[in-house]
């Protein structure tokens, strides 16, 4: 019986052995699927890592294009702002031109005035000097007859 015991022993052996085998075996399957959960967790992390910088230079590619929006704007608001200066300075020249032209406006004017007066002056010259010619044609004249009657008075005399 003993033999039986130890036959029967081996047989309740063996099966223990082949049922430790299979969980030994379940196990190390186990464990290799936990490797590769691991590994794919690593691999996740790794994703999920990737998707948040990837999301952060969404954001500042995004940023950049408003930035790059915001420079172009700007630019064009330099360009209008040189324009305006230039308009700016343009009518500031017209204003000037316009006084001087006022001002020259009044000298041509005057010119015209002082050309008037010089004609009236060199007419009057012309006058001045034919009435001191004329008082002195009237001043001989006045001579002359007296020179006349005085002769006349000398020789009646």
């Amino acid at each position: 019986m003993r033999f039986d015991y130890c036959v029967g022993n081996k047989a309740t052996h063996g099966s223990t052995l082949q049922h430790t085998a299979t969980h030994c075996n379940t196990l190390q399957h186990t464990a290799a699927h936990c490797n590769t959960l691991q590994h794919t967790a690593t691999h996740c992390d790794t994703l999920h890592h990737m998707a948040a910088h990837c999301s952060t230079l969404q954001h500042t590619a995004t940023h950049c294009n408003t930035l790059q929006h915001t420079a172009a704007h700007c630019s064009t608001l330099q360009h209008t702002a040189t324009h305006c200066n230039t308009r700016q300075h343009t009518a500031a020249h017209c204003t000037t031109l316009q006084h001087t032209t006022t001002h020259c406006s009044t000298l041509q004017h005057t010119a015209t005035h002082c050309n008037t007066l010089q004609h009236t002056a060199t007419h009057g010259s012309t006058l001045q000097h034919t009435a001191t010619h004329c008082n002195t044609l009237q001043h001989t004249a006045t001579h002359c007859s007296c020179g006349e009657v005085w002769q006349y008075v000398e020789a009646t005399s």
